[in-house]
């Protein structure tokens, strides 16, 4: 049985501010709520440092497909990577497959003249 009142459930939301303005969300882990919350106020004020609008919401817009934009660069960054390194490996597979097809013969060869 729990201490806690009936009704009530745990306070798990935390505090962010974002451009001036304090939302309560919830989550598990607090510091990487903040670190999330840092970067879209960071991207909403300097969005506003380029632009002459001051409505908030335009700010908020603009920030998220700055923030899109990232994640589509970085998405398109990680196929390539992914891409490379399927390609690195396959490389691999053939040269070692090269090599211990080398190495057999080398040790066949040895076992008939030894």
């Amino acid at each position: 049985m729990s201490n806690r009142p009936s009704g009530n459930p745990p306070d798990d939301s935390i505090t962010v501010d974002i451009y001036d303005q304090s939302y309560r969300l919830r989550g598990q882990d607090s510091e990487y709520i903040h670190k999330l919350a840092d970067i879209v106020d960071s991207k909403m004020r300097l969005v506003a440092s380029h632009g002459k609008t001051v409505d908030s919401l335009r700010v908020a817009v603009l920030a998220a497909l700055n923030i899109a934009d990232e994640l589509a660069r970085a998405e398109e960054k990680l196929g390539q990577l992914s891409g490379a390194i399927t390609e690195t490996q396959s490389s691999i597979r053939i040269r070692a497959s090269s090599l211990n097809g080398l190495l057999y013969s080398l040790l066949t060869e040895d076992r008939k003249t030894g």
